[in-house]
């Protein structure tokens, strides 16, 4: 009779976990290519900016009943010479400083989420640490940025600042140094995911 209650039991657990197992649900993401990503800094002449012309990435996230749970992966990588000023010259200077002869790709990994706050109608905010890979330097550093839920598509917007010399960058110069740009970033993102 024991032997009966206690297979009783165990199978209930079973069945228990597998109930709470299957109200979970993981889904995966690409990065679609209208995705935006800006790096916005100052020089001692006018404030700047360059565009990422190519980028990729994935995510992956858990849901249940339709609402945001979890982000268990979100990458992204942008081939550093793939950054856009429309000023060749400044591109250039750009490229040297951020050594890409050696070091081709930006990268960033979400390492762990914190917090995930629902704000709206299928809206987050989400609060983490993420490693940043620049010139061939890895950092780990605070983020924070939206997520939206739509049918198929997922939408992470955010910005992140960063100060170069961080990542062992010398802040580039121009015209014999008398175009300097300070240290810190400004990195812009509207993304969209879809399954």
């Amino acid at each position: 009779m024991k032997v009966l209650k206690s297979y009783q039991l165990l199978l209930t657990g079973v069945f228990f976990m597998l109930l709470t197992a299957g109200s979970m649900v993981g889904q995966s993401f690409k990065m679609d290519n209208s995705s935006e990503i800006i790096v916005e800094g100052t020089s001692n002449i006018h404030d700047w900016e360059m565009k990422a012309n190519s980028k990729n990435g994935s995510a992956t996230i858990t849901t249940e009943e339709g609402k945001l749970t979890g982000m268990p992966s979100l990458k992204v990588t942008v081939p550093a010479e793939s950054l856009d000023s429309g000023k060749g010259g400044m591109d250039k200077n750009a490229y040297k400083a951020l050594n890409t002869n050696k070091y081709k790709n930006i990268e960033f990994q979400l390492n762990e989420v914190k917090n995930i706050e629902a704000k709206a109608a299928d809206s987050y905010q989400v609060k983490g640490l993420a490693s940043l890979k620049i010139s061939g330097v890895t950092k780990q550093v605070p983020v924070e940025f939206t997520v939206k839920l739509s049918g198929n598509k997922l939408q992470i917007n955010g910005k992140q600042q960063i100060n170069m010399t961080h990542f062992k960058v010398d802040p580039p110069t121009a015209m014999f140094g008398t175009i300097t740009t300070g240290e810190e970033l400004t990195i812009k993102f509207k993304s969209t995911f879809t399954k």
